[in-house]
């Protein structure tokens, strides 16, 4: 976000780590909490009504849990990136949140300034990854899908492109800008190009990317 304020919205049942995080993000001019939920419904409503820039959500909540919230959220238009912020650092819970559709997977014990800088590259369209997370999901689509059953080759010049950028973390605004072109096609190059390689979400395609150096 340049010279605005972006918007979060935390979704997290606990009062003490939304307090703890709105006054962390309070020391940053460039970012501004809007809303707070303490359930996913909440959060989902709240959403909807806001559209924030970033909405930070919490995965283990009573009722309505991070990733069933998550698949809510999903099916709304919204414009905004979702990242889950989490004690988790299981593999199963990363993993599903990344296929499911999140922007990123940071982990509550991140030093107060690492999590302050996710937020803010999360705030422009960036991917972000808890910098712990990334061997632990690499060494899971290794396992999940051999690297050699996909091939770069049966892409167009066009979504190698897009590929690139998006394994740079770039959302599907930033890339349409960069490339001069409109972000509608943007999202139909990345549909395509997803089906094509098998990828079940642009994290995983980026994880991919960055672990065979394929560019």
């Amino acid at each position: 976000m340049t010279n605005q304020t972006a918007s979060i919205l935390l979704i997290d049942d606990h009062p003490m780590i939304r307090n703890g995080v709105k006054q962390l993000i309070s020391m940053d001019t460039s970012l501004n909490v809007i809303a707070e939920a303490n359930n996913g419904e909440q959060g989902v409503e709240l959403a909807e009504q806001y559209d924030p820039d970033l909405i930070l959500l919490d995965l283990n909540m009573p009722g309505l849990n991070g990733l069933e919230t998550l698949d809510l959220l999903r099916k709304r238009e919204l414009s905004g990136r979702i990242v889950v912020f989490t004690v988790s650092n299981h593999e199963d819970d990363i993993v599903s949140a990344l296929k499911r559709g999140a922007d990123g997977y940071l982990l509550k014990d991140m030093e107060p300034e690492d999590l302050l800088e996710a937020l803010r590259q999360a705030a422009t369209g960036q991917m972000v990854l808890s910098e712990k997370l990334t061997p632990i999901l690499a060494a899971s689509l290794r396992t999940a899908q051999p690297s050699g059953e996909r091939d770069i080759q049966q892409l167009t010049p066009r979504e190698q492109g897009i590929l690139k950028l998006i394994a740079q973390g770039l959302s599907n605004k930033l890339i349409a800008r960069k490339l001069d072109i409109a972000e509608s096609t943007v999202k139909v190059h990345v549909k395509h190009l997803l089906r094509k390689m098998k990828f079940k979400s642009r994290v995983e395609a980026a994880v991919w990317v960055l672990q065979e150096k394929v560019f």
